[in-house]
């Protein structure tokens, strides 16, 4: 009986993705919870795994667009797994006989006792079936589109190693990236389809721009006092914790200080309603290779250092690893951007709807600046506000700034429980 293979609904206002990648192909023998395809929409990257076992057949191609509920393969459940096949010796290889030359007796293994010299014969590929490779091998075969029986292995008696078919896949891809472009009119430019989640964060910029009277208030601070307290706490902390402290967490406390004295910047517009939220939920942006993603820290006021630090680590790697849920991203009442990891010496960030403000750290930089009458380097930041002027005054957001920049520049401000 064939099993019908439909996009999952993977959020309420997602109604389309597209299939990024399959992990299986047609024909292939799938069991339960192997990973099929990866679905890429606006918001997250998932994949999407089997709930029966049986034999895939996929209905639509890599890189195309579904809607959320359409069928894009099938599996077969009445068929069974094929049998795993034993690792049979390899079979001795005759010459033909137009190529056999007379040369000296052969020991037991088909090797000439006494080697003579011989023309040069190209290495001979791997014969182990496709069946006996390992699923990391096998998942690289088939999304490179590579052919096995092609590539040498070094591995125990011939089998593919991973680094074997990752050095195939680079020397695939390598006569592509050596055309010279200038010789093919159509080189000059390439033209490709913009990512589901690339399109939404444009939307989302735009409609950022065209609904919001976005301004930009600017300020300095002192990281001296959070660099020594970091670099006293720093061993401690993390035999404790099993984590690093970093200064995010700084900020994002400092953000929540902030917030309370000056509550306007934690609420934001409804049609024509101001909604003033009373919790703190605080949007870290995160950069990936697929754009820019805000998980969500909830609670921010009620957690530690050490809560806050594993909740934007576990961002971090589950954004790398393309594993952010809806949830993960939604709800969010204000955002911190951290240009300065890229090396960002100012900037003005554009806001998060429906938010109302967003923080912008930036590079730490020794400059000289004026401590009690004297000239002295420190280590300085420029932070960057940007709010929505219909709902924040100028007064409010140079306020809120003021204390984010107190709050730093002397953390036992902070609510300091390490």
């Amino acid at each position: 009986m064939a099993i019908e293979v439909k996009i999952p609904a993977v959020g309420e206002s997602i109604s389309s993705g597209v299939v990024s990648v399959w992990h299986k192909k047609s024909g292939d023998f799938v069991n339960a919870g192997d990973a099929l395809f990866t679905l890429e929409t606006d918001k997250v990257s998932t994949e999407i795994t089997a709930e029966t076992s049986g034999v895939l057949d996929t209905i639509v191609p890599e890189g195309q667009e579904v809607k959320i509920g359409e069928v894009v393969a099938t599996i077969d459940d009445s068929k069974t797994a094929p049998p795993e096949e034993k690792q049979a010796p390899r079979p001795k290889t005759k010459e033909p006989e137009a190529e056999k030359k007379p040369v000296a007796a052969v020991d037991d293994r088909g090797r000439s006792a006494k080697p003579s010299p011989a023309p040069d014969r190209a290495e001979p590929a791997s014969t182990i079936p496709a069946t006996a490779l390992s699923p990391a091998v096998r998942r690289i075969v088939e999304e490179e589109h590579l052919e096995p029986e092609r590539i040498s292995g070094t591995g125990k008696d011939g089998r593919l190693t991973k680094g074997d078919v990752l050095v195939a896949a680079e020397k695939a891809r390598a006569p592509e990236e050596k055309i010279d472009k200038k010789q093919e009119p159509e080189g000059r430019i390439t033209r490709k389809r913009m990512s589901p989640l690339r399109r939404k964060i444009a939307a989302q910029l735009v409609m950022a721009q065209h609904t919001a009277a976005i301004l930009t208030t600017f300020n300095e601070c002192d990281m001296s006092a959070v660099q020594e307290l970091r670099s006293k706490s720093q061993d401690a902390f993390t035999k404790k914790n099993s984590v690093k402290l970093g200064f995010m967490s700084f900020f994002i406390k400092a953000c929540v200080e902030a917030l309370k004295a000056v509550p306007v910047v934690n609420g934001r517009i409804e049609d024509e309603d101001f909604i003033q939220n009373n919790f703190y939920d605080i949007g870290v942006a995160v950069g990936t290779e697929r754009g820019l993603v805000v998980p969500v820290v909830r609670d921010a006021d009620k957690k530690s250092f050490a809560d806050l630090e594993r909740d934007i680590a576990d961002y971090a790697t589950k954004a790398r690893e393309g594993k952010l849920k809806i949830e993960d991203l939604t709800g969010g009442t204000f955002t911190i951007s951290n240009g300065g990891v890229y090396g960002s010496l100012l900037s003005t960030p554009i806001l998060n709807p429906p938010q109302s403000g967003i923080l912008g750290m930036h590079k730490i930089m020794p400059r000289p600046v004026a401590i009690g009458g004297k000239v002295e380097v420190r280590p300085m930041m420029y932070l960057a506000l940007s709010y929505d002027h219909r709902a924040i005054d100028g007064k409010e957001a140079v306020t809120f700034l003021v204390k984010v920049k107190e709050c730093i520049e002397d953390p036992k401000k902070l609510p300091l429980a390490f």
